[in-house]
C-alpha cells in the first residue's frame, strides 16, 4: 500500500493553484534553482569530458611517442627519420610522424591546433575512419594549403570548405569537415606536414612533435611502448612513450585536478537547490496555516497534508532543475565548449546523460526539501490553525 504521504498526481492541479497565487515568489524559486542547476551542468559536463578524453579501454592499440621531459608542442622536437626505426620495432603496425602548432600552450577555451601529416598515408589509413560532414579527403589531397577540419573546431569558427582562415602564423583554405568519435580530432586541423614544416612561423623541416603508433595486438601496447623508449634510450633525443588516453591524461594533469575542485562547486550548486526549495516550502506553510486547517476539516489526514506539501516542493525543484540543466544544455551544445591544454582538447560532454541525471538530481532534492516543512504541516491542529494569525 502506498504510503499517504507520497504525492499522488491527482493532486497536480491543486498544488499547481497554490504556486500560481504566490507566483512572485513561485517564479524567484524557480530561477534560483534554474541558475544553480546551469551551473551545476556545466561542471557535470566538463568532468564527464574529462572521463570521456582520460578513460582506458582494453582494445586501445594507439600509442603516442613523445620528446622526453617535455611537455608543450613548442619543446618537443624529435627528428623525422626516428620513423624508420620505430617501424622496425616488433607489434608496430603503423606510424604516423606529426608535426603540432598550436597557439597557446596553457589551458583555454579558445585554441587553434594544427596537425602535419602526411597527407596521402593519412588519408588511406587514419583518415579513413573519419565521417566527411562536408567535403572530402579527395579535396583535401589537391592542395598543399588544404585543411582538413574536425567538426567541432568549424562550428565553433564557422567554417565551412572554400574558406580561408589564418592561426599560429599559418594561413590555410578548408578542403573539408569531418566528424570522429575520438574527442581528440574534433578540435585540430590537419595540413600537409611539408607545408606546415616550412611555413614561415615554424621554418623547421625534418622535425615532428610526435610519433603516433598503432601496433597490432592491444595485449602488446606495454611491450611496444617500452620497447621503443628502449631503441631511443641513448639517443640525443630520447623519448618517453605513453597509450593515446595516459598522454592526455598526463598531458592535462593540471587541468584535470583543478576540474576535480569543481566536484565541490557542483555540491555547492546542489546544496543551494536544497535550501532554496526548503525555504519557499517553509514560508509556503507558515502563510497557509488556516488552509491547512480547512483541509484538515474537509477530512485530509495529516499524511495528505504532508503529500500536498512535499509535491509542491518536488513542481518547484522540477521547474527549475528542466529550466537550468536544459539552458546549460543547449548553451553547452551551440557553443561547442572544450578546455585546450598543451594542444590537447577536453570537450564539455552535454548529452541525454546530463539531462537524465539533471532531472532525476531535481526530483530527489524536491523530495527531500519537502519532508521537514511537510512533517511540520501534518502536525498542526485544526484548532491551533484557526487560532493562527
Amino acid at each position: 500500500m502506498i504510503p499517504e504521504w507520497i504525492p499522488r498526481p491527482r493532486l497536480l492541479p491543486v498544488v499547481a493553484k497554490r504556486l500560481v497565487r504566490r507566483r512572485t515568489a513561485s517564479a524567484l524559486t524557480v530561477l534560483g534553482v534554474a541558475t544553480a542547476m546551469f551551473l551545476f551542468g556545466s561542471v557535470w559536463a566538463l568532468q564527464a569530458g574529462v572521463r570521456e578524453a582520460t578513460r582506458a579501454s582494453a582494445d586501445e592499440t594507439v600509442l603516442v611517442v613523445y620528446r622526453q621531459d617535455r611537455f608543450c608542442p613548442f619543446t618537443s622536437r624529435l627528428p623525422e627519420d626516428y620513423e624508420a626505426r620505430i617501424r622496425r620495432i616488433g607489434g608496430v603496425a603503423d606510424v604516423v610522424p606529426m608535426r603540432i602548432a598550436v597557439n597557446n600552450c596553457r589551458a583555454s577555451l579558445d585554441v587553434i591546433t594544427f596537425r602535419g601529416v602526411r597527407r596521402e598515408r593519412f588519408a588511406a589509413g587514419e583518415g579513413r575512419r573519419f565521417e566527411m560532414v562536408a567535403g572530402s579527403l579527395e579535396d583535401w589531397l589537391r592542395r598543399s594549403d588544404a585543411a582538413l577540419l574536425g567538426r567541432t573546431f568549424a562550428e565553433r569558427r564557422g567554417l565551412r570548405p572554400g574558406d580561408r582562415f589564418d592561426g599560429n602564423g599559418v594561413t590555410v583554405t578548408v578542403a573539408a569537415v569531418f566528424d570522429s568519435d575520438e574527442p581528440q580530432h574534433q578540435n585540430v586541423a590537419y595540413v600537409d606536414l611539408d607545408f606546415l614544416q616550412l611555413s614561415p612561423s615554424i621554418k623547421d623541416d625534418g622535425v615532428v612533435t610526435q610519433f603516433n603508433v598503432r601496433v597490432d595486438d592491444a595485449a602488446r601496447l606495454t611491450a611496444v611502448a617500452e620497447a621503443i623508449d628502449e631503441e631511443f634510450r641513448a639517443a640525443q633525443e630520447p623519448t618517453s612513450t605513453r597509450s593515446e588516453k595516459a598522454f592526455v591524461a598526463r598531458a592535462a594533469a593540471d587541468v584535470i585536478e583543478l576540474i576535480g575542485f569543481t566536484r565541490w562547486v557542483g555540491l555547492g550548486c546542489l546544496a543551494a537547490v536544497l535550501a532554496l526549495v526548503a525555504n519557499a516550502i517553509v514560508l509556503s506553510v507558515q502563510d497557509r496555516v488556516r488552509e491547512i486547517g480547512v483541509l484538515q476539516t474537509l477530512g485530509f489526514t495529516g499524511g495528505q497534508v504532508a503529500g500536498l506539501v512535499v509535491l509542491e516542493g518536488v513542481l518547484l525543484s522540477v521547474a527549475g532543475g528542466a529550466l537550468g540543466i536544459g539552458l546549460s544544455a543547449g548553451f553547452l551544445a551551440l557553443g561547442q565548449l572544450s578546455l585546450s591544454n598543451e594542444g590537447l582538447s577536453i570537450h564539455f560532454v552535454a548529452g541525454a546523460d546530463l539531462i537524465g541525471a539533471g532531472l532525476a538530481l531535481s526530483l530527489a532534492l524536491g523530495l527531500v526539501a519537502g519532508l521537514a516543512p511537510a512533517i511540520r504541516a501534518a502536525r498542526i491542529p485544526i484548532a491551533g490553525s484557526f487560532r493562527a494569525t
